[in-house]
């Protein structure tokens, strides 16, 4: 099985044959949301709306350990998360992809592992150097030829607490730390995947520049909302494609 975590839409659309609701709870409480389960081609996939079936759950208080243990009690091999960012960087337009390679994690306020305590003698440090599956982004980047795409196949995503955007400062400075996309969700979700064995990637859609560029309106909901709705249904080809070349 191929596991999902997306904003809320993705299960509206017509992604999946054959779907079905699932209720699950693990150890660490319920998903953000029931897992829609169903068929692209030949393939089982479940899909967990990140922040909640009517988006109600803000960025701080999803529950990134139940979401990554409720895909691994399913037998998820995958997991293939979609997230709209902001850019830092020119040449990341607004309506670009990038599949991330590196992550910087600036929140204050999330659990982004699963080990409360360690096991006498049994210390759980996850390596992190390379946080996301190339295998999985090559085959992101292999569907997505064809499909009228620009994408990046390499970015670091620095991901902010929210729900408040960042200053002119901030901006800034997550672009000196080397940072090319912010958002605020998918740091402790990649860490927590890792931690659980599943080879993790990130399709990022990026849909404003943030507040650094003086030359563009500043972020605002409004101009995310917009820009992502335009690219839902390129993300809903690519999704179907990716899960056929698994």
């Amino acid at each position: 099985m191929i596991g999902i975590i997306g904003g809320t839409g993705l299960e509206k659309s017509n992604l999946f044959k054959h779907p079905e609701k699932l209720s699950v709870t693990t150890e660490f409480g319920n998903p953000s949301s029931e897992i829609l389960t169903g068929f692209i081609g030949n393939k089982k996939v479940a899909l967990i709306s990140r922040h909640g079936k009517d988006h109600t759950i803000t960025p701080s208080h999803v529950n990134n350990r139940a979401n990554i243990a409720a895909l691994k009690s399913l037998g998820c091999k995958y997991i293939i998360a979609t997230t709209a960012c902001g850019s830092l960087r020119e040449h990341v337009k607004p309506g670009d992809f990038v599949l991330a390679d590196q992550f910087i994690d600036f929140t204050k306020h999330r659990t982004a592992t699963f080990y409360d305590s360690f096991e006498p003698g049994v210390m759980q440090h996850c390596p992190m150097s390379d946080p996301y599956s190339e295998e999985l982004r090559n085959k992101i980047y292999s569907a997505s030829e064809g499909l009228g795409i620009n994408v990046h196949t390499s970015g670091t995503i620095v991901t902010i607490e929210g729900p408040r955007f960042s200053t002119r400062a901030e901006s800034n400075m997550f672009r000196l730390w080397g940072a090319d996309l912010i958002n605020m969700s998918t740091a402790p979700e990649t860490a927590l995947a890792n931690e659980a064995g599943i080879p993790y990637a990130v399709i990022a859609i990026s849909t404003d520049y943030d507040c650094w560029k003086n030359d563009e309106e500043p972020v605002s909901i409004d101009i995310v909302l917009e820009n992502f709705r335009k690219s839902v249904d390129k993300l809903i080809l690519l999704l179907e494609k990716t899960v056929k070349y698994i």
